[in-house]
């Protein structure tokens, strides 16, 4: 891979990092154990993938809490 393209890898991967991050600290959780992230995560994705209203439930969390931001 050519050093330019390497570069823009890495900083594409670290930019999606903080991004997700963001979300961690927009979710009201900056200040809680890596293990209890890492298991809401684990549960979450588990149960969107077996439940479809569930996915649909999470999303819509979501979109409020973005919509919040623009107003």
């Amino acid at each position: 891979m050519h050093q330019s393209s390497q570069d823009k890898a890495r900083k594409k991967d670290a930019h999606e990092k903080i991004q997700l991050g963001g979300l961690i600290a927009k979710a009201g959780l900056r200040y809680e154990k890596r293990a209890l992230l890492l298991g809401l995560l684990i549960d979450g994705a588990q149960r969107i993938k077996t439940d479809e209203n569930e996915r649909h439930r999470l999303t819509a969390i979501g979109e409020r809490a973005f919509a919040s931001d623009a107003e």
